[in-house]
């Protein structure tokens, strides 16, 4: 058995996929707001292509009980419930509530890992737990990185570096591929630094000087929770688990 990384769904071949355990990560922001929407009582997180299709969606739902969520380039979407920042997701907006979410790149990498035999949600906030819990699935393990529009991205490698360091502790009969030994490295960077991504990422420094530096704070935090979201493909739903 090996374990892998992914740079983008673009790298991945569905037929690679089945038998495999998938971990997608989009540390900012699309895996911690759905870990946090989770952990506030929210009732799943429905991924899904395009605002038209969140919006369908959510209105063949029972009234009041489906909210539509998402992003483009970091921006909110007009006319929907919730963006994409893990500090909207409260208890009070959407506890016991179904939620349809699209985002530039976190759930297009979710979409993409249908194929698979499990698939979890994965980002620095819970890294320990989810790299247990797919070193317990006892499969080949791959962290599929959403990335930033086809390209890769510092955060979510490092994540994945952190996943697959983890993953090899709980499990050291898997074999890093030579993807997952260069994660590895560039976390190796980091340590348990990693809130100095902060300056270094991109996506992170756009986000900061667009007003959202709150959010990049609690996405660029190690371990604060031990909570694993499974995307459930069968009934087409991310629900919570635990690590």
């Amino acid at each position: 058995m090996r374990v892998d990384v992914a740079a983008t769904p673009e790298a991945v071949a569905p037929a690679a996929l089945p038998g495999t355990t998938v971990l997608v990560v989009d540390v900012l922001r699309a895996s911690t707001t759905i870990i946090a929407a989770l952990g506030s009582g929210c009732a799943a997180i429905v991924p899904v292509a395009d605002a038209g299709e969140a919006r369908a969606r959510a209105r063949a739902e029972p009234e009041g009980t489906a909210l539509v969520a998402g992003e483009r380039r970091g921006e909110p979407l007009a006319g929907f419930d919730l963006g994409n920042s893990p500090l909207e997701f409260t208890r009070e907006r959407v506890g016991g509530r179904l939620v349809f979410l699209t985002t530039s790149n976190g759930t297009r990498a979710l979409l993409a890992a249908r194929p698979a035999a499990a698939v979890g949600v994965a980002a620095l906030v819970n890294a320990t737990a989810a790299a247990s819990w797919a070193a317990a699935e006892g499969r080949d393990v791959l962290v599929l990185c959403a990335g930033a529009r086809g390209r890769g991205s510092l955060e979510d490698e490092v994540c994945a570096g952190a996943l697959v360091e983890r993953v090899l502790a709980v499990d050291p009969r898997l074999a890093p591929t030579p993807a997952a030994r260069r994660a590895v490295r560039e976390a190796a960077r980091y340590g348990k630094e990693v809130g100095r991504l902060r300056d270094d990422a991109p996506w992170a420094r756009h986000l900061v000087g667009a007003g959202r530096g709150a959010d990049v704070d609690v996405c660029l935090a190690l371990d604060t929770t031990a909570l694993v979201p499974r995307y459930l493909v069968g009934v087409d739903k991310v629900v919570l688990g635990r690590g």
